[in-house]
């Protein structure tokens, strides 16, 4: 006799009982998940946990009693769990969200500040998806609770070569200066980004980035990084030149492609339809690295549920780009790399924390090679 899978069983903390009451509804909905039970704040919620040891909880950002992030904090360092933020499309909503994921959470929902109703129902299949993500997810807590901050980054950051001394030089001019990092990314992606991105160097070639991220998060995410690292972060622009020692990350709800103005790269961004249900896409990045750098640019795939990305790596692989992939092991979620090494298109797979140095040591090779042609 075949037994039934277990299900999962979600603790829903949100002050609000409508969002609670939707919550319960959409998941519920699921054949493999159940909500156990919910909670108006996270003192009553505690408790609930000791009753029920749910395999995940989703949490409100801002709550009465006690605030998200406390509770988050103190749960992180006593009693670990996958935890999914539900966050309000606001600027402070935002930012809190990104400390929350910097704490160990490992997602978040958007709370529409309109048509909760409308709008949560709408996002049933993308809440379901990532509370299935967490209940998989591999936790990264930062010891004791605290997240390294500049000074915390500066050793490794010191560790790595300037990409001025990597490159080859004929007399005084430096050859090939139009390398670039093509990087994706979706569930645990926002601290593997900045873990990926903190020791570049200020010279390091141009980055352009696509993290799964809805609208009024990618600003305060890119501005979150501008004060971590050594290079500038921002939200791309359409139209912008691609320059060294920046990196560009796709606004929520917008493509984000490489192109060609004359002899510079431009970023360009579109309204077109989601590829692989999302906008922006990783697939739509790498598929224009794969036009427009080819051999001159190095792929980054990191983690994230689903399969954006892989055809895009593939492409690039193809076209003469170095790929890599982030391992198993360091993954929160190992769904967008395991399929692209799965299509074809990875050269290297690499731990997290050795990511940026197998970069760099790519394009010390790359260098080379421009040198002796």
């Amino acid at each position: 006799m075949q037994v039934a899978s277990k299900k999962i069983r979600v603790l829903c903390v949100d002050d609000s009982a409508l969002v609670r009451r939707l919550m319960t509804e959409i998941i519920d909905a699921e054949p493999d998940m159940t909500v156990v039970a919910t909670a108006p704040d996270p003192l009553v919620a505690r408790e609930l946990i000791k009753q029920h040891n749910p395999d995940v909880l989703t949490l409100d950002v801002e709550m009465p009693r006690m605030d998200g992030l406390d509770f988050l904090e103190k749960l992180m360092r006593l009693r670990p769990m996958p935890v999914v933020m539900v966050s309000s499309l606001t600027e402070r909503g935002s930012e809190i969200t990104l400390r929350a994921l910097e704490l160990g959470a490992v997602d978040f929902v958007s709370k529409p500040r309109v048509g909760i109703r409308d709008g949560m129902l709408e996002y049933a299949a993308t809440i379901a998806d990532k509370v299935r993500a967490a209940a998989r997810a591999r936790l990264r807590l930062p010891p004791h609770g605290v997240v390294p901050h500049v000074a915390g980054a500066g050793a490794a950051a010191s560790a790595v070569p300037s990409a001025a001394r990597l490159a080859p030089m004929i007399g005084d001019r430096l050859v090939s200066t139009e390398k670039l990092l093509i990087v994706g990314a979706s569930t645990g992606g926002t601290e593997a980004i900045r873990e990926l991105l903190v020791p570049l160097p200020p010279d390091a070639p141009g980055v352009l980035i696509t993290q799964h991220m809805p609208p009024g998060f990618t600003r305060s995410f890119a501005k979150r990084l501008d004060s971590l690292c050594r290079i500038s972060v921002k939200e791309a622009e359409h139209g912008e030149r691609v320059l060294p020692g920046h990196a560009y990350i796709a606004p929520g709800d917008r493509h984000l492609r490489l192109a060609r103005s004359g002899a510079n790269y431009i970023a360009v961004l579109d309204d077109g339809e989601p590829v692989n249900r999302h906008r922006p896409s990783v697939d739509v990045l790498f598929q224009s690295a794969a036009a427009f750098a080819g051999k001159n640019a190095i792929g980054v795939i990191l983690t994230g549920m689903g399969r954006d990305g892989a055809s895009g790596m593939l492409e690039m692989r193809r076209s003469g780009a170095y790929t890599l992939a982030q391992d198993e092991a360091s993954c929160v979620v190992y769904g967008m790399p395991r399929e692209a090494v799965l299509a074809g298109g990875v050269d290297e797979v690499a731990p997290l924390a050795e990511m940026t140095n197998r970069v760099m040591a790519r394009l010390a090779t790359m260098g080379e090679r421009a040198h002796r042609v």
